[in-house]
């Protein structure tokens, strides 16, 4: 018989992602997920939990794993925890929900995928199920652009933050910040295994000393390229997503999309390239193409919403039903990551073996 029950959940890191994200989505969601514990080194975010939700607070990690009422471990505090906490609630035989990224370094994540328990464990690409990417990728799918070969993806902006996430002590910098997401985006779009990579990072406007500014280039082996950027340093930007197809284009900022595509109602004349000398400001013969153009709003088929993430992880503990997001997608993810900043000023303390393509 299935279980019907809650799971009892204790949230690691009462801050920004764990109480204004994960706390936030679990409203309305009481039937499948109940706030038991938390755990943070702030005593005012541990009273404002216990406040709020009835829930049993502790300062550390362990108090909280050791709490038999805690079924499962959501781990939304700093990321240079993030494995060591994951595999201490993996080993007390909890199921962990683990955010991104899942780790500092794709040799760190490895040891998740040695634990013993990690068919427990679910990691929090929550953007797999954004609107936008999912919308845009059943248009790509449908074959309205032709051939796809290339998509940029940009999360730009100017902004003198200051905060840790701006400090290489600290694994600072966008690289681990909006990079698993755009990164786990562009594997997505490439459909088909990494067989080149370039990368390029900067401090530009933040207050710290990691990066804010970056450019990763991907290649699928298919060919189909996919140009990432995200940037704190930047005054103005492009659409968050552009995709160049060989029949069409769009453009998108998240709550619509702008179309461009050829007529497929009308065949396209058969053309050969002439070797001839063209007439003076000719480019050669005249191409009658009939372009339809139109705005239409983000509304994918699947109706999904970023914090869906949580029924799909309700239903893959109490149903047992396969998970979307796999660990070894999650650990691409990082090894990309290494191997961007592997050889830069960005690279800190860690030391990688990998060696870009």
């Amino acid at each position: 018989m299935a279980n019907t029950k809650p799971i009892r959940v204790g949230i690691v890191g009462l801050g920004r992602a764990g109480w204004n994200m994960h706390c936030r989505e679990l409203e309305g969601r009481e039937k499948k997920f109940q706030i038991v514990a938390g755990c943070d080194p702030i005593q005012e975010r541990r009273e404002l939990l216990a406040k709020k939700y009835g829930a049993k607070t502790y300062r550390t990690v362990e108090e909280l794993i050791s709490d038999p009422d805690v079924e499962m471990v959501d781990i939304a505090n700093r990321q240079e925890d993030h494995v060591s906490d994951a595999l201490k609630a993996l080993k007390a035989g909890k199921y962990v929900f683990l955010e991104k990224p899942i780790a500092v370094s794709y040799q760190e994540a490895l040891k998740l995928k040695a634990a013993r328990n990690k068919r427990k464990l679910f990691i929090r690409h929550n953007r797999r199920f954004e609107p936008a990417f999912q919308h845009i990728r059943e248009i790509i799918a449908s074959g309205l652009l032709g051939d796809v070969f290339e998509i940029k993806l940009r999360r730009n902006g100017f902004q003198r933050r200051d905060d840790w996430q701006t400090l290489k002590k600290c694994s600072g910098g966008q690289l681990l910040n909006w990079g698993p997401h755009l990164v786990d985006h562009g594997l997505q779009f490439l459909e088909s295994p990494l067989a080149e990579l370039w990368s390029n990072l900067k401090c530009v406007a933040a207050a710290g000393d990691a990066e804010d500014h970056l450019k990763i280039i991907l290649v699928g082996k298919t060919g189909r390229l996919v140009d990432i950027e995200i940037s704190g340093g930047a005054v103005l930007s492009e659409p968050v997503y552009i995709v160049l197809g060989s029949k069409g284009a769009l453009t998108s900022d998240d709550a619509s999309i702008h179309l461009k595509y050829l007529d497929p109602k009308k065949k396209l004349a058969p053309r050969k390239a002439d070797p001839g000398t063209p007439a003076v400001n000719s480019f050669g013969s005249k191409d009658d193409l009939r372009w339809i153009e139109k705005d239409i709003k983000v509304d994918p088929k699947a109706g999904c919403r970023m914090d869906h993430i949580w029924d799909h992880l309700h239903t893959a503990i109490r149903e047992k039903k396969a998970f979307p997001i796999t660990l070894d997608q999650s650990l691409e993810v990082m090894r990309v990551i290494s191997q961007v900043k592997q050889g830069t000023p960005f690279d800190g303390k860690s030391k990688r073996k990998t060696k870009k393509k």
